[in-house]
């Protein structure tokens, strides 16, 4: 800024003190000196001329020279003059001017100073000359005005306040005082003055008042400007009335809309001054949005335009424009696509789950490639609960640098939820996704929709239906949208589901989805994720980062085995959280606290044990065959028992096993049977015995045809009499012939009979190539057998041969039934042989 400019003491606030406005009347007017004249800064006003005695707005141009002449009268609290352009040449002036008081500015613009500005009195413009800087000053003096107070002013002075009155009554923004300081006024001029500055005049007729000095001249133009505006207000009031008589209550409205909207139009340049529309139209044009959005948004702004305010249409359709055009039509975030960096994203937050981390990388290294067609993948994460599917996926859009968002689908049963309501119902509004997708701001997040399989349907419809459109890559570039009925593109998003099973999951939904199994952690995966990620976190939480506490491995395997029973992790923080609050309580109290959790200590925290997990058996038995079987919380073994008892040949099974169970036990007994001859079983032995088959913990329901061949082989031992050997499990689903069919689950099951100490696990053949996901270490530890028929499961499972083993009852001979001598007889032997005794 340059040196010579002059400083402007309003630049240090935007604020409008309004106590300043007072202060104006405090300002002193000029005094002339003893020729009668005074010299004083001016300014040339050319289009709102200031009226004496009355408040106004002044609005100037940000230019060095009317600032400098208003901050010299600012700093000497004095007045500055208004010069009138005569209009006739070019630097020609009217011989009067006004005296005023500049205040505050009330607003600044870029290229314009707005100030609140108190005119005082006219004076006579002697000269106007520039001084040294450029400064416009004036020698003026003051006009002597004659007082009148003939009967003929006085008149006049009655008939402008009866005006007055009736114009306070018709326009209806005067207050009170306004009246009443004007009866008490005897001047005819300040009561001329008081009138004209309180209704709105033209620049030409605001000169009238102030060149007429003449107060009785001035008093009847006064009277006549009065007149003219209130002969327009009756006249206005006259039509209003005839119109209101003649149209209804909504068309009287209809008509006040178009007269106010057509005049706030033509003061705001044809835009309409309603806030709501002129924040659509602003919002419209802002932005750059398809063509048929565009033209959606025109045709209904103008129907917006043409409603009544009141109306509940105009609310709906204000709502739906701003639906429309607040959502991210072309907003997007840059893909991160450093695949080093997303992956050492990924690993800072999650622990193993390989399958998911490729998946993720492969599409950034994709991405990088800039190939033609670019398809978001739609990939379904599922496994057991606190597996770390949803934290997952903030990862992924950590690593993307996308931004995330979720939607719980849990309990979703209608339609709507996911395509939205039609706009023909009150209070509609668009479904879950792209309520989501405006909230988030951008046409690319990544969108986690939560617990997919928890869906159901009813009468309003079945939302899994509509997550066809919503997951199919070649659909969902033009998804539609109920209420909106414009398509809007989907194919940008990243769409990961997650699921806790696919089982009810409809097929033609989980085939438009890539899945991701995320199986449950071994004990192994538990304890780094314990190390690097739950205890870090819970000492955070509970504020003894800084205490190094550690947690022995003992008392974490004891955690893990016998206070949790889950595939996932969180339990496992719940305990690890409630260890390390006593601790934080005996700090609190100020008692010495453990820096190491031992078992014994967590025992001690934690009270007792509360899950006793199911280890192999100790010795053969007979009847009793240990199979593995897949379960949510991840795998585990699971005893079979059967006995052979007297009977008609039934097969009873208990332990609330499902219809899938009952019927591989029914193949399993059908194999046995057609084996009979092979096993030396006598031919009547399954019509005078049943078969009793149990499977422990009978308040869990138990299905699934893979305990098939565990079922054969503990009636098989049971039958022969053969004993099982305890050390091994077994899994597969067997048919009538005596195959052995591949079964799910393996590398949950094989580390279920690792824990519970079995060494041998016998499984299908088929099964082979499932080991690959299984520990290495694990492998090593276990001898694993594949099999593909009943015959080799024998050989393995049983501890003997397989050959019927029980020796038939003897039967008591037979004797004659005694008669009545033989009968003395005996009954006087025993009386002797008691009596020898």
């Amino acid at each position: 800024m340059d040196s010579n400019t002059p400083k402007f003491p309003f630049q240090a606030t935007d604020r409008i003190d309004f106590s300043n406005l007072v202060n104006l009347h405090d300002v002193p007017e000029r005094r002339p000196g003893k020729d009668g004249t005074f010299t004083a800064p001016a300014i040339i006003i050319t289009k709102s001329p200031i009226l004496p005695d009355s408040l106004s707005t002044m609005t100037v141009a940000t230019d060095a020279l009317i600032l400098s002449a208003i901050n010299q009268a600012w700093e000497e609290n004095t007045t500055i003059v208004g010069v009138f352009d005569d209009g006739k040449k070019e630097q020609s002036f009217l011989s009067l001017g006004v005296e005023f008081a500049p205040g505050e500015p009330i607003q600044t613009d870029k290229d314009t100073v707005t100030f609140i500005v108190q005119g005082r009195r006219r004076v006579e413009v002697l000269e106007i000359f520039v001084d040294e800087n450029d400064m416009l000053f004036v020698k003026a003096a003051l006009i002597k005005i004659p007082k009148r107070r003939s009967k003929e002013v006085q008149a006049l002075m009655r008939q402008v306040i009866k005006y007055f009155e009736t114009f306070a009554q018709l326009s209806q923004h005067l207050p009170p005082t306004v009246i009443q300081f004007a009866r008490q006024l005897e001047d005819p001029g300040e009561l001329a003055d008081i009138v004209t500055a309180s209704i709105n005049l033209k620049p030409a007729q605001m000169m009238e008042i102030i060149t007429a000095v003449d107060p009785a001249e001035r008093i009847e133009t006064a009277l006549r400007l009065i007149k003219h505006e209130v002969s327009l207000l009756e006249l206005e009031a006259e039509i209003n009335d005839r119109v209101q008589q003649e149209l209804d209550q909504g068309q009287r409205e209809i008509y006040l809309r178009e007269k106010i909207e057509k005049l706030q139009q033509e003061l705001n340049d044809g835009k309409s001054t309603d806030p709501d529309i002129r924040s659509l139209e602003d919002l419209l044009e802002s932005k750059e949005y398809p063509e048929e959005v565009v033209k959606t948004a025109k045709k209904e702004l103008e129907r917006l335009k043409m409603t009544p305010s009141l109306s509940p249409e105009s609310g709906m359709i204000s709502t739906y424009l701003h639906w429309l055009l607040e959502l991210p039509w072309n907003e997007e975030t840059q893909d991160r696509l450093d695949i080093k960096e997303a992956q050492a994203i990924l690993d800072k937050h999650h622990y193993g789950l390989p399958k998911a981390k490729d998946r993720i990388l492969e599409y950034l290294a994709v991405r990088s490639l800039n190939p033609p067609k670019n398809r978001q993948p739609i990939l379904c994460f599922v496994g057991p609960p606190g597996t770390g599917k949803t934290s997952l996926g903030k990862s992924i859009a950590e690593a993307m640098g996308r931004k995330f968002v979720r939607r719980s689908l849990g309990g979703v049963r209608d339609e709507s939820e996911i395509r939205g309501h039609r706009r023909t119902y009150i209070g509609s509004m668009p479904g879950r996704i792209l309520e989501t997708i405006s909230k988030v701001g951008v046409a690319n997040p990544l969108f986690m929709l939560d617990e997919i399989d928890k869906l159901s349907s009813d009468i309003h419809g079945d939302p899994a239906s509509a997550l066809l459109e919503v997951l199919d890559p070649e659909q969902n570039y033009s998804f539609s949208d109920h209420y909106l009925e414009v398509p809007f593109d989907l194919s940008k998003v990243f769409f990961i589901t997650t699921a806790n099973t696919v089982q009810s999951i409809p097929p033609a939904l989980l085939d438009r989805m890539e899945i991701i199994e995320f199986p449950g952690y071994i004990e192994e995966e538990k304890l780094e994720i314990a190390r690097q990620f739950l205890i870090p976190e819970q000492l955070e939480e509970n504020g003894l980062q800084d205490k190094s506490i550690e947690f022995t491995e003992d008392a974490l395997r004891l955690i893990i085995k016998s206070y949790t029973y889950e595939a996932g992790v969180r339990n496992l923080e719940r305990m690890i959280g409630a260890v390390l609050r006593k601790t934080a309580r005996k700090l609190a109290e100020g008692e010495a606290i453990e820096k190491i959790i031992t078992p014994e200590l967590v025992e001690e925290r934690l009270g007792p044990v509360e899950f006793f997990p199911i280890t192999a058996e100790l010795q053969d038995e007979v009847g009793m065959a240990t199979a593995v079987a897949w379960t949510e919380n991840g795998g585990e073994i699971m005893q079979i028992e059967v006995l052979v008892m007297p009977g008609k040949g039934n097969l009873q099974i208990t332990g609330q096993v499902g219809e899938i169970m009952q019927e591989s036990a029914q193949a399993a007994l059908s194999y046995i049977k057609s084996k009979a001859e092979n096993f030396q079983i006598p031919d009547s032995l399954f019509e005078e015995t049943d078969v009793h088959i149990h499977v422990p913990e009978g308040s869990i329901p138990k299905d699934g045809p893979s305990a098939g061949i565990t079922m054969a082989i503990a009636m098989t031992s049971a039958v022969l009499g053969v004993p099982t050997r305890h050390e091994v499990a077994m899994t597969g689903e067997i048919t009538l012939r005596g195959r052995i069919l591949p079964v799910g689950g393996v590398r949950e099951k094989v580390l279920a009979a690792h824990r519970a100490g079995i060494t041998t696990i016998l499984l299908p053949t088929k099964n082979q190539k499932d080991l690959i996901e299984v520990p290495a270490p694990v492998l090593e530890q276990l001898r694993i057998v594949f099999v593909e028929h009943m015959d080799e499961v024998l050989k393995e499972a049983l501890a003997g041969e397989a050959i019927y083993a029980k020796k038939p009852k003897e039967t008591p001979p037979r004797h004659p039934r005694p008669t009545k001598n033989k009968m003395a007889q005996r009954t006087q032997q025993s009386s002797d042989t008691q009596a020898v005794a």
